[in-house]
């Protein structure tokens, strides 16, 4: 009876064993045999069709119909356009109307000539030229260059804090010339790099100006091109207006135009 009731009490315990345990006394199995393949099992997913319809109805509600592109997007583009212009001019007329309150009235013989862009504000007065009746042309560009000299001196304190107060207000640099007699003089500047794509046969152009000893590099010889650009531009835009004026006078001879 009591073999019997062990070995019934060894069959239980096989039996009620979890996966992985050995009993006592004897040696743990290889993890290889301990790893057993479980079966999962995921109840299947059943979505409420009323909620996926009105989830699929929100997702796709159909937009207002903003009507042709071209219409809604021209007047649009037009009015930003000119709102960027204006916008521009009014802040060129603030700057100028600010320094010309700001600056003293005994510096220049005259209202400065104020230039602003994005970087840079610059201001260039006209200093009354010194008596030099009778005196050499050497004499008087140095009698200029004298003049400019004692400006420079005894203006750098108030300019450096006009262009402290103007910097603070505009977020741009103040830069400052003057010109007397025949010479002109610029006391401060700003060199902004400015980058541009050139295809080949503009970038030949500048090795030429390079090849040629005009420029000492292709930065050099697009700044050389925008120096002579900028010496003819009035002949250049008088010309350009000219042909402007040519091309309307032939648009309205057209046959379109009666």
């Amino acid at each position: 009876m009591i073999m019997e009731s062990r070995a019934r009490l060894r069959f239980v315990l096989a039996a009620t064993r979890p996966p992985g345990a050995h009993p006592a006394g004897t040696s743990a199995r290889h993890p290889a045999e301990l790893i057993q393949p479980t079966a999962y099992h995921f109840p299947l997913l059943v979505f409420d069709q009323a909620r996926r319809a009105c989830n699929h109805n929100y997702m796709n509600t159909p937009q207002a119909d903003p009507g042709p592109a071209d219409d809604a997007a021209g007047p649009d583009d037009d009015t930003s356009a000119s709102n960027q212009s204006a916008g521009k001019a009014n802040a060129a007329e603030e700057v100028r109307g600010w320094f010309t309150g700001r600056l003293p009235g005994d510096w220049f013989t005259a209202a400065p000539d104020i230039q602003a862009d994005r970087e840079e504000i610059t201001i260039v007065g006209v200093l009354p030229a010194p008596e030099t009746a009778g005196a050499s042309d050497a004499e008087r560009a140095a009698a200029a260059e004298g003049r400019i000299r004692r400006f420079r001196e005894e203006t750098r304190g108030r300019r450096i804090e006009i262009a402290r107060e103007a910097e603070h207000k505009f977020r741009r640099k103040v830069s400052w010339g003057v010109t007397c007699a025949d010479v002109s003089e610029m006391f401060t500047t700003l060199s902004v790099p400015v980058m541009t794509r050139l295809r080949q046969p503009e970038r030949r152009v500048l090795d030429t100006l390079v090849e040629a000893g005009v420029a000492r590099s292709r930065s050099d010889a697009l700044a050389w091109c925008v120096r002579l650009t900028g010496e003819n531009a009035d002949a250049w835009l008088a010309r350009l207006r000219d042909a402007l004026r040519h091309v309307e006078e032939v648009r309205d001879q057209g046959p379109g135009s009666a």
